[in-house]
């Protein structure tokens, strides 16, 4: 059996926000799916999808907003440059900051921003 990851769905409180914060990362999302209950972008064959928290309840039967750390999306900028650039425009936007650029141990410059929803999103180079 060979299983390939084609798809990340994200629950979202308003779709609207959730994808303008996406948006800013750089997905081309139509705006047009700013009031649709699921929403979709494929970036090189995975896809990112958003199902707002009714779509979620009525797929699973209840939903319960988790708290903690729940997942984490990491994404490669192409240089350090690029990655405290993105950090900036996303900060300047009024998103939060979880954790400002640093240059990391393991030989990585990372960031963590919160996207609304609170799901923690690295940038890394």
């Amino acid at each position: 059996m060979t299983i390939k990851l084609d798809m990340v769905g994200i629950v979202v409180k308003d779709m609207k926000t959730s994808l303008d914060f996406y948006r800013t990362l750089g997905f081309e999302i139509p705006e047009s799916l700013n009031d649709e209950p699921h929403a979709e972008v494929d970036q090189d064959g995975v896809r990112l999808a958003f199902d707002t928290v009714e779509v979620a309840t009525s797929v699973y039967g209840s939903w319960d907003e988790a708290t903690g750390h729940r997942i984490e999306l990491a994404f490669l900028c192409d240089s350090p440059t690029e990655l405290d650039n993105l950090y900036n425009q996303i900060i300047e936007k009024g998103y939060k900051s979880h954790k400002e650029p640093w240059d990391a141990f393991w030989g990585q410059r990372y960031a963590i921003v919160c996207d609304p929803d609170g799901n923690l999103i690295s940038l890394f180079v």
